[in-house]
């Protein structure tokens, strides 16, 4: 048998289960928690110090590894075992949450899922059957059944058509698994609506898997939410298999679904936790971040055993922290994964002695204390008090990947779901319209720099310019004026547009979870509809009301950052009309557009309006990202050279089945296609021009 799982005890009063569970690679004791090591590696650690941290088994993503190194490496090496010098057990996901993750990058029908490799860009379909195939290259202890993952809060029709596709690849995925001595473990979906989860539930119990997985949350619901359809979920699963809840969590989840009948975790907070200087301990949650640890000679935790603890001071790892030394995230790793595998082993220990009902309810408290040291006075604990996570029809949404953002509640999307939004508003507007050295051109130094900000959403775009504003200004000044023989930077105006405040009100009042708002200006935007800067050389203001109605009589912008959502929520966003207005409204200046989405259907909206469309950066999981110019010329001296669309894409396009707007009548597709085909970007002569 390629799994046997054995129940030694389950807790009086609770339904939480201490288990033995006998794989490939050796015995594991539950509950576990995984480490998850994406690509075969746990972010800034080495197998030798997983094991020090008391790691037995990992997670790895099959997705990934698919696309990187492939499976003919796993082949040639005999499994990941041998490739990563990994003797304990493996378990890998089936690629379901990363299909998830792509929203605009994929598209799902029976057979599977084709999406855009990030590596090489290639096509491909990643179906139940190809899932298994890479499964079994890795060779790992257990595999994932391919499931349809959605929203947790997603619509019920929605969530049932997931449902019944994720039971339909799950036979399917039995099948290909055919005479392989690893473990087939099959996926709960169905959202929050119990009747589905327990509908999923008792199908997937018939069907001769080694173990079941809760999958589909902390994906946009709340905590409690979590908790109701995670125990829910348990009282339709045979005793007889082990239970595994993807993607969870916090110590608290951890508690929490051990006391309702998990048996196995996986997430990747105690490494992106690690990186941000969050730590876990036993007084609570710390910041290391915080100048309060900055002179402090304490260990990290006196009551943990971990190297972090033993050798280093907490300004040591303050120090690493915010230099954003390696050094620093791989030791405050290995305290979190301590503390995690520590916890597991307490909850063991506690059902093994029938106690756990005790420990629960002392550990719900302890677990969810955070740290308000100060240098001068002792350590005091407080209860985590929440502020209001709803307001309107948004609330906030805490990614698996430890960042917060705004999830539209009607739509069921999120804002920035997969990168953190900071990052992203950085990489896709900030950096790649080169704003800090748009700002110091000497030919330009008295001329306004016209920024529209189109969906000022929870401010992340606008900050991110107006700090890379302060930043260069302050690199300019002494804090009093201009420093000797500099140029004077130039003078810059934000316009941020936007009809619905609510998501800045919210994040504004949840601040530790929204860093990016620690600032002045926001507040003052909501208050009066402007913020000036001392230098009175940046002006950002509100334009308040639809974006469609208003933009026609604001300043001529040289950057636009658009960020709508998506062509789903605010499809009249991204149409060919509206691109038009926006070209004529600029042309003949030169400007540019910024935008996140890479949709086939934006790149020819925005070129039949008469822009010069080029690939952007990619971020996250997104191999490629849009940016559109007024002018060729625009694109010839953008210090980046982006590549304007060849050829190449435009074969694609011809195969695409998104090629037209929709709603174009079929009279006037031909019409349209030669508008295309026709447009100077894609004119060898031109090319030759430029």
């Amino acid at each position: 048998m390629s799994l046997n799982f054995t129940i030694e005890k389950t807790a009086t009063g609770s339904r939480a289960r201490a288990g033995r569970l006998q794989t490939l690679h050796g015995e594991v004791q539950t509950p576990i928690f995984m480490p998850v090591g994406t690509q075969a590696t746990v972010k800034a650690q080495s197998v030798e110090s997983l094991k020090t941290t008391g790691s037995r088994m990992l997670l790895a993503n099959t997705y990934h590894l698919l696309l990187r190194p492939g499976p003919e490496v796993f082949r040639q090496f005999g499994g990941i075992h041998r490739f990563m010098s990994w003797d304990g057990p493996v378990l890998t996901d089936s690629g379901g949450y990363q299909i998830f993750s792509l929203p605009r990058e994929r598209a799902i029908n029976e057979d599977g899922a084709r999406f855009r490799s990030y590596v090489d860009g290639k096509n491909l379909l990643l179906s139940p059957e190809s899932s298994i195939e890479m499964q079994k290259a890795i060779g790992s202890d257990i595999m994932m059944a391919l499931d349809h993952c959605v929203s947790s809060t997603a619509p019920r029709e929605e969530a049932e058509a997931a449902m019944r596709l994720t039971q339909r690849w799950a036979q399917r995925s039995l099948d290909a698994r055919g005479d392989s001595a690893q473990a087939l473990f099959g996926i709960v979906q169905g959202a929050c609506h119990p009747d589905l989860r327990e509908q999923s539930a008792l199908f997937l119990s018939g069907l001769p898997f080694e173990g079941l997985a809760i999958g589909g949350l902390a994906v946009g619901e709340t905590h409690q939410e979590r908790y109701a359809t995670t125990g829910h979920v348990t009282d339709f699963l045979p005793a007889r298999l082990p239970r595994y809840l993807m993607g969870v969590g916090t110590p608290i989840d951890l508690l929490e679904s051990v006391h309702r009948g998990v048996d196995m975790f996986d997430c990747i907070m105690p490494s992106q936790l690690g990186q941000r200087g969050i730590i876990f301990t036993s007084r609570g949650k710390v910041q290391l971040r915080r100048s309060v640890h900055k002179f402090s000679e304490e260990t990290v935790d006196a009551d943990c055993p971990c190297k972090a603890c033993r050798n280093y001071s907490r300004a040591y790892l303050h120090h690493l922290v915010k230099s954003r030394e390696v050094l620093g995230w791989h030791l405050l790793t290995i305290h979190n994964l301590t503390f995690y595998h520590r916890l597991m082993k307490e909850m063991r220990e506690a059902i093994l002695r029938n106690d756990f009902l005790a420990f629960y309810e002392r550990k719900q408290r302890e677990l969810v204390r955070t740290d308000e040291e100060h240098p001068n006075r002792p350590v005091k604990l407080r209860e985590r008090t929440e502020p209001d996570t709803r307001r309107g029809d948004y609330e906030v949404h805490t990614s698996v990947y430890g960042f917060s953002s705004i999830r539209h509640i009607s739509s069921g999307e999120v804002m920035h779901s997969v990168n953190d939004p900071s990052q992203e508003a950085n990489t896709l507007y900030v950096e790649q319209s080169c704003l800090a050295a748009r700002l110091h051109d000497p030919s330009a130094s008295t001329d306004e720099l016209v920024i529209w900000d189109v969906g000022l959403g929870a401010g992340s775009n606008a900050m991110a310019a107006l700090r890379c504003f302060e930043s260069e200004w302050k690199n300019r000044t002494n804090g009093v004026g201009l420093l000797p023989s500099m140029a004077p930077i130039r003078p810059m105006r934000l316009l941020s547009f936007e009809h619905d405040l609510d998501s800045l009100k919210l994040a504004l009042g949840d601040s530790r979870r929204f860093p990016h708002l620690h600032h002045g200006a926001p507040h003052e935007i909501l208050k009066s509809g402007m913020w000036n800067h001392s230098s009175g050389r940046l002006c950002w203001q509100l334009i308040e009301g639809d974006f469609l109605e208003r933009f026609e009589t604001a300043q001529t912008p040289d950057l636009i950052f658009y960020d709508p959502f998506s062509l789903k929520t605010d499809a009249r966003f991204w149409t060919p009309a509206i691109f038009t207005r926006i070209y004529e409204k600029i042309f003949p200046r030169s400007a540019e557009l910024y935008t996140y989405s890479a949709a086939t259907a934006v790149r020819v909206a925005l070129l039949t309006a008469g822009f010069f469309v080029a690939e952007g950066v990619g971020m996250g999981p997104k191999s490629t990202t849009t940016l559109a110019f007024t002018q060729a010329s625009g694109a010839v001296a953008h210090p980046l050279a982006p590549a304007l669309l060849g050829q190449d894409w435009l074969t694609r396009w011809k195969r695409s089945h998104s090629r037209h707007p929709a709603g174009l009548a079929e009279e006037d597709k031909p019409a349209f296609e030669k508008r295309i085909e026709t447009h100077p970007q894609f004119s060898l002569a031109r090319v030759a021009v430029q």
